[in-house]
Parts: structure tokens; C-alpha cells; sequence
């Protein structure tokens, strides 16, 4: 497959070019820090986000794209499900 836009340099606003599925985890970071993260059923979102920050999303709604840069989504708090990292 040819991709036209392999030479352009990756910024955040560009579109997402790998994506897997996060397993919420209280003790572990995610293998990659995410460009955003995608829901797929509604629900509490916790996380810890690059800069060490910890917060709770409530009611974050399925089938959305929430452009969040974490390096860990909580087990605890954490009641969504279907959570994809975009990067």
C-alpha cells in the first residue's frame, strides 16, 4: 500500500496511525502515551494523564473520541468500556 502522507511529521491535530485496546490497569502505564482515546460503551473514565495529573471523566458517552494525551487509565473509577488508544 502506498501512503501519500508518510512524509509528513506527526502532530497532534494530524489523524491517528495505530490504535489497541486498553485494559484498564492501576498499577501499570499504557505501552504508548495516546492522541486520544475512543469509548465504546458510557461510562466513568479514570486516568492519569501525561503530566501526572489524575482525574475522573463522568458520564464520558459511547462511540466518541476524546482527544486526551494519557499514560494510564485507571481500574479503579473506570466504568466505561471499549476503550481504544489512538496514537
Amino acid at each position: 500500500m502506498e501512503d501519500d502522507y508518510a512524509a509528513l511529521s506527526g502532530t497532534l491535530d494530524m489523524p491517528a496511525v495505530a490504535a489497541a485496546a486498553i485494559v484498564p490497569d492501576d498499577t501499570a502505564d499504557l505501552a504508548h502515551a495516546t492522541r486520544a482515546i475512543y469509548v465504546g460503551q458510557a461510562g466513568a473514565l479514570a486516568v492519569r494523564m501525561v503530566s501526572g495529573d489524575e482525574v475522573t471523566l463522568a458520564e464520558v458517552q459511547a462511540g466518541m473520541i476524546y482527544p486526551l494525551r494519557v499514560a494510564r487509565i485507571l481500574a479503579t473509577g473506570t466504568t466505561a468500556s471499549g476503550l481504544v488508544a489512538l496514537r
